[in-house]
């Protein structure tokens, strides 16, 4: 039964579908030296449906802030969907990747790329800085229960905090390697500390719940990405297979999940899946081109099918769920405790 007021249920969240869009578009340009230009045309395709569903979901969050404040407000408070708000300026960033990558840095439209992409990569700083300073606050301790911070830590937190890693892919053909670097850096550094916190909070405190399980697969998109702009900046091979190698790890290793994810109601978390496969297809091409191995080749088709068929089953069950009022409707309370904003 469809929720009376489901506006007040579009968190933050629901820009992963840019994401996973953006993803899966760059993922078909990329094939297009092994596909030709079809893939080019299906690239095209898919980046215009992530702009047009981002400009939906922008005008509908504004439409969201007006109305339901408070709704908001809980968003930034939870534990675990306040990390959620980078979704939007990594969409921004990952538009204009999109946008140079399909259409060049040049004029006519590269002023706008280079407007998104300055717009997302501050965002995305200012929200590292604000999830992170959650964790400074002076009333935490008191109002995060005997968990403490645990509770928040699980691997949405990579999307705020390592999401500076995808700065550089519109940045460098755009002439901002300096500040691109810079961003990186925040990301990759941030990386290894999280992924121990996130394997801590696992082993030492809790699982997570079942309703975010999906967002294991993120643990993906860091080495992918990382691994990207590595080839980006001329690095070794050896060094973008390497970011290749730990890539997959985190692939087979999360795919154990697949089971048991698969038993759950759909929901807006099971986009997870989206970008990190998409991320991986992407550098699995770019170490094909460096390497000029055949099996490379076979590996970034395979994966981009898998990719593709995953974007099309999630599109399918999303537009089912809000037909039918599973999505964008109140969602069964987890067992933790919101944190100080």
């Amino acid at each position: 039964m469809s929720s009376p007021t489901p506006l007040k249920f579009l968190m933050p969240g629901y820009f992963a579908l840019v994401m996973g869009l953006c993803g899966l578009s760059l993922a078909w340009h990329r094939g297009g030296g092994v596909l030709g230009e079809m893939a080019d045309g299906i690239a095209v395709v898919l980046g215009l449906l992530a702009a047009l569903v981002f400009v939906v979901l922008l005008v509908a969050s504004f439409l969201r802030w007006q109305r339901y404040p408070a709704a908001l407000a809980d968003d930034l408070r939870h534990p675990v969907r306040h990390a959620f708000v980078a979704a939007l300026p990594v969409s921004l960033l990952l538009l204009a990747t999109v946008g140079v990558a399909l259409g060049g840095a040049a004029e006519p439209l590269g002023p706008l790329w280079n407007a998104m992409w300055w717009i997302g990569g501050l965002t995305q700083l200012w929200v590292t800085v604000w999830v992170l300073g959650r964790w400074l606050a002076p009333t935490v301790s008191a109002q995060s229960g005997p968990g403490g911070l645990w509770p928040s830590v699980t691997p949405v937190l990579l999307i705020p905090v390592v999401g500076n890693v995808l700065v550089p892919l519109a940045g460098l053909p755009l002439g901002h390697g300096l500040w691109s670097a810079l961003q990186f850096g925040i990301g990759a550094v941030l990386w290894p500390v999280m992924l121990a916190l996130i394997l801590a909070r696992r082993i030492a405190h809790s699982p997570l719940p079942d309703r975010i399980l999906p967002a294991w697969f993120i643990t993906i998109a860091p080495p992918a990405v990382i691994g990207v702009v590595l080839a980006q900046w001329a690095a070794p091979l050896p060094v973008v297979a390497a970011a290749w190698g730990v890539a997959l790890f985190f692939l087979l290793w999360v795919a154990s999940l697949v089971r048991r994810i698969a038993g759950q109601p759909f929901n807006i978390s099971f986009w997870a899946f989206s970008f990190p496969l998409a991320a991986f297809t992407v550098l699995t091409f770019r170490v094909a081109e460096l390497a000029q191995v055949a099996a490379m080749q076979t590996a970034g088709v395979l994966m981009l099918a898998i990719t593709s068929i995953a974007v099309l089953w999630l599109g399918f069950s999303t537009v089912r769920g809000l037909r039918d009022g599973s999505l964008l409707a109140p969602e069964p309370v987890a067992a933790i405790t919101p944190v100080s904003a």
